[in-house]
Formats: structure tokens, sequence, C-alpha cells
């Protein structure tokens, strides 16, 4: 699982374990191993027992290019209403306009961070050349760096968006700024897949049980975040609540439009060139039935 720890894209499957719908659904699923993102998950994806985990689109797409065994089995999230960037109380930058001729520290180039700062200044008509962008290998590094004056903005993600909330000002929120788009999906091995279809249709079906008693019950997936992050309860509540109302967790079905915004954004940082082809590169039959009759592909 990408980033799980500081992202919240996999509470569905805690709240899938703590419950037992995977169980339940016949999978035998028992922990979360988390990763650092990228290429580094999709690697320790392919060398374990069970070859199933949920990686950012870039990651997938970039395991295609390297020739790896990988097809996308099922949406994880569709959503960018964790991040934002913020200032300074006392800053002179005022709205998304204002970073024109500023600097503003994201974590890495063609990041994530970097990608959505780029998507929302093209949604303002901001010029991105006019707005410098300093790595700064962190989102606690950038704040660093916000509050030594290094840069004007500092992008940000949640939770710590809300744990630091009264300390900076906001800028812009991505989901303010951009529809919804396919940020994460679920991989195999094409192998796999073909050999054991019924366990990967029992993982997607526990994890949309997760999502859905997410929905249903935000309050007891908060008390998990809070004991799985070290958040108060407060943090924790409120970012789940951020995150059922921006629907974050899909219940995997694909939606065509979403993909392609995110291939937008991707284009725009230089990770890819073409436009992608999807039936290459997504199976949507393992899906449960209710789940894949929602697909728009």
């Amino acid at each position: 699982m990408t980033q799980w720890g500081t992202s919240l894209y996999g509470l569905p499957y805690a709240v899938a374990i703590q419950q037992g719908y995977f169980k339940r659904a016949g999978a035998d699923i028992t922990g979360i191993l988390t990763s650092g993102g990228g290429g580094t998950t999709v690697r320790n994806i392919l060398a374990s027992k069970l070859p199933y985990g949920e990686v950012a689109v870039s990651a997938a797409l970039a395991a295609q290019r390297q020739g790896l065994d990988v097809v996308i089995v099922n949406t994880g999230t569709r959503s960018v209403a964790e991040a934002s960037a913020v200032t300074m109380p006392g800053s002179a930058v005022k709205s998304v306009a204002d970073l024109a001729g500023k600097k503003v520290a994201i974590t890495s180039p063609k990041g994530v961070s970097e990608m959505l700062l780029l998507m929302v200044l093209k949604a303002k008509g901001v010029d991105a050349s006019q707005v410098q962008r300093i790595a700064s290998g962190g989102y606690v590094n950038g704040l660093t760096m916000l509050e030594q004056g290094s840069v004007a903005a500092a992008v940000l993600i949640e939770p710590l968006s809300i744990v630091r909330k009264d300390k900076y000002r906001t800028v812009y929120s991505a989901s303010e700024a951009l529809q919804p788009m396919t940020t994460s999906v679920g991989i195999t091995t094409r192998a796999f897949a073909k050999a054991h279809p019924e366990v990967i249709r029992s993982i997607i079906e526990g994890r949309r049980q997760g999502v859905q008693a997410v929905y249903r019950d935000p309050a007891a997936a908060a008390a998990l975040l809070e004991t799985s992050f070290k958040l108060t309860p407060e943090v924790a509540r409120e970012a789940v609540d951020n995150m059922v109302r921006a629907r974050m967790w899909s219940d995997g079905d694909f939606e065509q439009a979403e993909l392609e915004r995110m291939v937008d954004g991707l284009k725009l940082i230089g990770e890819i060139k073409e436009n992608v082809d999807w039936s290459k590169l997504i199976d949507s039959s393992m899906l449960p039935a209710s789940v894949k009759v929602k697909s728009k592909l």
C-alpha cells in the first residue's frame, strides 16, 4: 500500500481488516505493508506472495512502460481533496495569481505535488514558467523553507495540513480548483490474475465493503485512523470527514474521464508524452458485478 501512515489512501483496507470484510469475502488479508510509493511499491508488490497492492497511477503506467507484468484491476482513490498549498499568515500571497514571480516548495520534481500545482496554475490561468518550483524533499521540509522565508508558499497534504492549520494560511485547496481524477489504482500481475481471479475479486470486494463502512460511519473510521496515524481525535475526524465529503475512495469502478484528467496532469510534468490506451492496461473482469456495472470505459 502506497504511503500508508502519511496518506489516507489505505483507510478502507484498515477498516476491512478490522471488521473482517476481507475474510468474509474470501481473502486472507491480515495486515497492510506500507511503502514509499512509486516504483518501490510496484517492486514490493511484484515480489510478494500475494501480488496485489494499491499504487499511484503514474507508478502503474511506469511499470507498463518498463515491460513489467502489471495489470490494473480496480480504481482506488479518485480525489485530490487532501492536497493544498499554504503560505504564512502575513504573506502578500492572497491567491493563486499571486504566486507568479514567486518560489513554491514542492516535494520532488515530477512528483504528484508538482503535478497538482501545475494543474491548479493552468486552471487559474497562471503561467507556470513564472512560478519557480523548489524541491524540498518532503512536506515538512517545505514548511520549514516557508517559515524561513526561502519560499513564498509550500504544498501540503492532509492530515499534516490539519495538524498545522493554525500556523499557515491556505492559498488553494486542490479540490476547489480541480475536478475529480483517478489518483491510485489496484494492481496485480497478469499471471496471478489469470491463475487466481477469485482471489483478486475477493480483495476488491472486501475493500469495497471497507469503503462503504467509511462512508456509513466516519466516526468509527476516524477512531481507527487516530490509532494508526497517532493523531488526536479531532484531527482524525476532520481528516476523514473531509475525504468523505470529497468521496475520495472509489468502490473500484473505472471512470474514463477521471483517468484522462490524471493523464493530462502527468503530461504537464513530462511523466508521459502520449495518450494512454487503457484497454491494454485495465482488466475489469475481476470487479464484483455490482461495481463493474458502474464502470465507464
